[in-house]
C-alpha cells in the first residue's frame, strides 16, 4: 500500500493566468511569471493544460515553462495523437491524461479509462516509454482504478469536483457521499500501488479536509488559488492553502 511519507506536495494550475491574458490578447499577465511566484511561494509543481482550442495555455507557454521553472511541469493533455506528440517532444516531468471537450467550460468528470482503454492505454504506454510519468485523471470508481493498474499508470488524479459542488452548496448528505467514494478509492488505490493525487474544485477547507486521507500525497489546485490571488495575491494564497495542507496532514498525523 502506498502511503505519503511526509506533507502532501501542492501542484499550482496557471492556466486561468492564461485565461485573463487570452481576454484581452497580448502577453500579459504572463503565466511563466505566476509560475515561478507559485514555486517561490511553496508549491512543489506547476500543472498546465494544453487544450486543443488553446483557449489559456499556448504551445510557447509549454516551452517556456519547460525552460524556466525549477519545479516538475505536470503537463494536463487530452489523449489525441496531436497532444502525445508535443508530450513527447516536451518530455515534461509528466502527463496527466484528462477527458476534453470543445465546449466544456472546465474539465467536468474523469477520464473513461474503461471504455476508452483501447484509446487510453497505447497512448500511456507511448508516454512511459519515454520516461514521463503518467497520471490519469479518473473518477473515484474501483472499474476506473483497476483499468488504470491494469495498463500499468503508476499514477492516478481523483476527480474531486462533485464532492466540492456539493459541499459549496451545502448539501451535507450528499457531500458526505462523495467524500465517501473518494476516501475509499484513495484507500483502494494505494492498496493496488497506485500513487493517488487529487484535483478539481478545491478550496482551503476541502484541501485540509481531503490532505487528512492518507494516500494523498499530492493536491494540484488552480482555479480557486487564482481567484484568491486577485484579492491577497498568490504568495499568500499559496501560503494559507499550504497551511490548510498541513493542518489536514496534523490531524492524519496525530
Amino acid at each position: 500500500m502506498t502511503l505519503s511519507p511526509g506533507l502532501p506536495r501542492l501542484g499550482v494550475n496557471i492556466d486561468h493566468v492564461a485565461t485573463v491574458r487570452n481576454a484581452r490578447g497580448g502577453l500579459l499577465p504572463d503565466p511563466v511569471r505566476a509560475a515561478e511566484l507559485a514555486i517561490a511561494a511553496g508549491a512543489d509543481g506547476i500543472t498546465a493544460h494544453l487544450r486543443e482550442d488553446r483557449r489559456h495555455i499556448r504551445d510557447e507557454d509549454i516551452a517556456r515553462l519547460m525552460a524556466a521553472i525549477t519545479k516538475p511541469l505536470n503537463f494536463e493533455m487530452a489523449v489525441t495523437d496531436e497532444m502525445v506528440a508535443i508530450a513527447l517532444q516536451t518530455k515534461p516531468h509528466a502527463a496527466c491524461l484528462v477527458p476534453e471537450k470543445r465546449s466544456e467550460r472546465t474539465t467536468e468528470g474523469g477520464l473513461d479509462v474503461v471504455g476508452g482503454y483501447g484509446v487510453v492505454q497505447p497512448a500511456a504506454e507511448r508516454l512511459r516509454q519515454a520516461g514521463i510519468r503518467v497520471s490519469l485523471f479518473i473518477e473515484p470508481d474501483p472499474a476506473a482504478l483497476s483499468a488504470a493498474v491494469e495498463m500499468g499508470a503508476p499514477v492516478v488524479e481523483l476527480h474531486t469536483g462533485a464532492w466540492c459542488e456539493a459541499v459549496m452548496q451545502g448539501h451535507g448528505e450528499e457531500a458526505q457521499h462523495h467524500f465517501n467514494r473518494l476516501k475509499e478509492a484513495a484507500i483502494l488505490g494505494a492498496k493496488h500501488g497506485l500513487e493517488i493525487h487529487v484535483g478539481h474544485g478545491l478550496d482551503y477547507a476541502t484541501a485540509e479536509v481531503i490532505s487528512e486521507l492518507p494516500a494523498v500525497m499530492e493536491l494540484n489546485i488552480g482555479h480557486f488559488l487564482i481567484g484568491e490571488s486577485i484579492f491577497c495575491g498568490l504568495e499568500h494564497a499559496i501560503a494559507e492553502m499550504r497551511a490548510a495542507i498541513l493542518r489536514g496532514y496534523a490531524r492524519r498525523a496525530g
